[in-house]
């Protein structure tokens, strides 16, 4: 899924650079797939990421890769192809990635943002007020922090007697007073980028890991007089990280959460929000209803009026206003205004359903064009179709589109009539105002206007049961109400019933 791309810029109150560090192991995670690429939400945490910074502007977004870097630079040429990556060919730590970063734009000047790649809470709102708190301020250095409950496994913030921010110190590295402190490092910075380049050249490594920390560099800047800061998140909740299953599980929790209260703030009622999910780059109208058990995904859209639900997973599918879709999976479907789906419909790509038609019950439909008002109500399978305006498929209809080697296409006309257990064997077509038997296998077109027939004449085999099946329930019941006394036949030129 795509991230909103930067506009031209930057913007006064933007940065020069965003810089995503996401060149780490995630070790934690158990997983091939690279930490940064796990999704929530219909986008993957790198993908949040670039979304929160996008509206600054910067002129440069550069992403730190390493670990999986070719998995990386893959997403980020699909969903961020204005981002560049930067490869930290050996993980040596935070600094080290930053300033791997800054090497790849050596002419670089004005303010650079700095943020992990692994926050997929973080919103836009929270980084512009960081980034205007830098401004105003004139700091050379600001840092984002976060009062937190449990800061175990976080680097905290040391301030002075003045509320001065002295230092960051990562866990493993603190005293026991410092672990005691709740005010927690967020991850998330603003620095002048000759700055920066400067105290980042001097980084140390005599610490527990070994590394080159990025937070190393708020030290020797403010022991030096600088202007340096920390801005406290607004919402904690905004910068908590992502370091294994569980907590992504969590993270996808509360952002479902955020999704769904705005929903229901504008005009959408979500019946049961703990069963209902909803990513955040689907679009739902006020007045439409999503029942529980709903999950929409991709670029879904649900218009003003519609029912969704419950049970039903819609994938890059758009509903029409006062359409119904229940119990229903649809992928990369068009269900127009006032259309019924389901319960139990598979809608595949390509389906499109015009104002008034009706999928029903048990019917999968792929590469479909159902009309206006037309009704496949059930049993049923439409691929490779167009159906035209006002028809009636009769149920257990096939549409046999694939020969073994390629697909066919079928098209039905305007107010036909298919009889029940036809089959439409591909390339065929059925003219308008038409109608074909029940049991038919259509295997020519049918013109407008004629009915079509296509079936073996009945014939019934007297006393077969009483021969074949002796002293069986079936022979004694048949000779309880008298056997036929010879075989006997109906013609085929005037079926009896043609249509469901």
């Amino acid at each position: 899924m795509t991230v909103p791309p930067p506009q031209p810029g930057p913007t006064q109150d933007g940065v020069a650079a965003v810089v995503v560090l996401a060149a780490g192991q995630g070790t934690r995670m158990r997983s091939s797939l690279p930490k940064v690429l796990h999704t929530l939400g219909g986008r993957s945490m790198l993908g949040h990421v670039l979304a929160a910074t996008a509206p600054l502007a910067a002129r440069h977004t550069l992403v730190v890769v390493g670990a999986g870097r070719e998995a990386v630079e893959e997403h980020l040429a699909a969903v961020a192809p204005d981002a560049r990556p930067v490869v930290q060919e050996e993980q040596r730590g935070s600094g080290h990635a930053a300033a791997v970063a800054l090497a790849a734009v050596p002419d670089l000047e004005g303010p650079v943002l700095l943020v992990n790649g692994d926050a997929p809470l973080l919103r836009p709102e929270t980084v512009a007020a960081l980034v205007d708190a830098h401004r105003r301020a004139g700091n050379v250095l600001t840092v984002l922090t976060a009062e937190v409950e449990d800061p175990a496994g976080l680097g905290r913030i040391v301030r002075d007697a003045d509320g001065a921010v002295r230092a960051i110190v990562e866990e493993c590295d603190a005293t026991p007073e410092q672990r005691a402190i709740r005010e927690v490092n967020a991850g998330v910075y603003v620095a002048d980028a000759a700055t920066l380049r400067r105290v980042l050249a001097g980084l140390a490594t005599d610490n527990a890991q070994g590394e080159q920390y990025l937070t190393d560099v708020l030290a020797p800047l403010a022991e030096g007089g600088a202007p340096v800061g920390g801005v406290p998140a607004e919402d904690p909740v905004d910068v908590l990280g992502c370091n294994d299953r569980r907590e992504l599980a969590a993270r996808r929790r509360t952002l479902n959460d955020r999704v769904l209260d705005a929903l229901m703030r504008s005009g959408v009622t979500v019946v049961d929000p703990a069963t209902t999910w909803v990513d955040v780059t689907v679009t739902v109208e006020p007045d439409a209803l999503i029942e529980p058990g709903v999950q929409l995904r991709g670029v879904t859209s649900v218009a003003t009026g519609a029912v969704v639900g419950p049970d039903s997973t819609l994938v890059d599918t758009a509903v029409g206003q006062g359409a119904g879709v229940v119990r229903a999976h649809c992928v990369d479907a068009e269900i127009g205004p006032d259309v019924s789906v389901g319960p139990f419909a598979h809608l595949r790509p390509g389906t499109r359903l015009r104002v008034g038609a009706k999928v029903g019950t048990f019917v999968e439909t792929k590469n479909a064009e159902v009309g206006e008002g037309s009704k496949v109500p059930h049993l049923s399978y439409v691929g490779d179709a167009t159906i035209g305006v006002g028809t009636n498929i009769g149920a257990a209809t096939v549409f046999v589109n694939y020969d073994g080697v390629a697909k066919h296409h079928t098209t039905i006309g305007d107010h036909a009539r298919t009889g029940a257990d036809n089959m439409f064997v591909a390339p065929v077509t059925v003219g308008d105002g038409a109608y074909t038997a029940a049991g038919s296998v259509i295997t020519s077109d049918v013109p407008p206007g004629a009915m079509g027939v296509a079936r073996a004449r009945q014939r019934n085999v007297a006393g077969w049961v009483r021969r074949r099946r002796p002293g069986t329930a079936a022979a004694k019941a048949a000779e309880a109400a008298g056997e036929a006394p010879a075989d006997t036949g109906t013609t085929a030129s005037e079926p009896r019933r043609t249509t469901a």
